[in-house]
C-alpha cells in the first residue's frame, strides 16, 4: 500500500522526525524496537546490513531520505515490513508494490537525480533492467565488486 505522508501511523511519523532530526540518512527501527541511525550515502548502509546484521532489517521499519530502484530492492531483500521515504522514486514503485512493503513518501519523483545536476543517479541507471529485488541486488554487487577491482 503506497500513500503520500498524510497518511503514515504515529510510529513511522517519529522515525521521519528522527531522520530530520538527526541528519542522517537511513533510521531502522528493528522487530525489538531497537532504533538505528546511519549515515552513509546511496545504498551503502543498507548494503553493510545485509551483509552484516540481516537481523536488523527482518521486519523492521525503516525511514531514509532517499529510496529508488536500488534502494527498494535491497529493502525487499532485507524483509523490511513498512518504509518512510522523504523522495522516492517511480522506479520504486513496482518493486514495493509486488511485494507488498507498506510505504509512505514525502515528495513522489520521477527519477533520482544526484545533486550536482540533472543527470539520474548512477545506481538507477545501474539497476534499471532488473526486474525483481534479486536482480537489483545482483547489479549492484557486480557493479561495487568492479569498481572495487578497478581502484
Amino acid at each position: 500500500m503506497h500513500r503520500d505522508n498524510r497518511y503514515m501511523t504515529d510510529n513511522m511519523r517519529q522515525l521521519a522526525h528522527l531522520l530530520h532530526q538527526t541528519g542522517c540518512s537511513l533510521v531502522v527501527e528493528d522487530s525489538k524496537g531497537e532504533v538505528t541511525s546511519y549515515n552513509r550515502k546511496g545504498v551503502r548502509d543498507l548494503i553493510f546490513l545485509l551483509d552484516n546484521e540481516p537481523e536488523r532489517l527482518q521486519g523492521a521499519r525503516v525511514a531514509d531520505k532517499v529510496i529508488g530502484k536500488a534502494a527498494a530492492g535491497l529493502i525487499i531483500l532485507g524483509g523490511v515490513k513498512c518504509l518512510y521515504a522523504e523522495i522516492l522514486s517511480r522506479q520504486a514503485l513496482p518493486l514495493l508494490d509486488n511485494n507488498h512493503i507498506d510505504y509512505t513518501y514525502g515528495t513522489l519523483v520521477d527519477a533520482i537525480v544526484i545533486p550536482e545536476g540533472d543527470n539520474r543517479c548512477p545506481l538507477e541507471q545501474i539497476v534499471a533492467s532488473a526486474t525483481d529485488a534479486k536482480g537489483v541486488e545482483s547489479l549492484l554487487r557486480k557493479h561495487f565488486e568492479e569498481v572495487k577491482r578497478s581502484s
